[in-house]
């Protein structure tokens, strides 16, 4: 069950980077940065969810504890990739990494790491 949560994690973060390339080169230029980044939020929050409700059933956690570890695994890993690619590899500034953080801002980022967390339980109750 688990080396299958993780596969669904890797392909979850494929659709996240695709998505975040969306932005990049679509969204953005046809809106705003602002804009843009609440588009695009929502969107991938949406293909977290629904690509957990697709895969539960072949992921098939048999309680809500489980469901709940591959939720808390999952945002491990996703906050692990964001930070660790974004600072270490693309050389991102933490305080960048941050700003998506930032609601008082207007950023809603927060939502994708909170629906990657809920996500299986939240799939498994469907």
């Amino acid at each position: 069950m688990y080396g299958r949560a993780l596969l669904i994690w890797l392909l979850i973060a494929v659709l996240a980077n695709l998505n975040g390339a969306l932005r990049q080169f679509v969204i953005i230029p046809l809106s705003n940065e602002g804009a843009g980044h609440v588009i695009s939020t929502l969107m991938l929050a949406g293909i977290v969810l629904f690509t957990t409700w697709l895969t539960t059933g072949w992921m098939r956690p048999s309680t809500a504890g489980e469901a709940w570890t591959i939720g808390g695994v999952w945002l491990l890993l996703t906050l692990a990739f964001e930070f660790g690619f974004g600072h270490y590899v693309f050389g991102k500034p933490w305080s960048v990494l941050l700003a998506d953080y930032r609601l008082d801002q207007g950023r809603i980022w927060t939502l994708v790491p909170v629906i990657t967390l809920l996500a299986p339980w939240l799939a498994g109750r469907w």
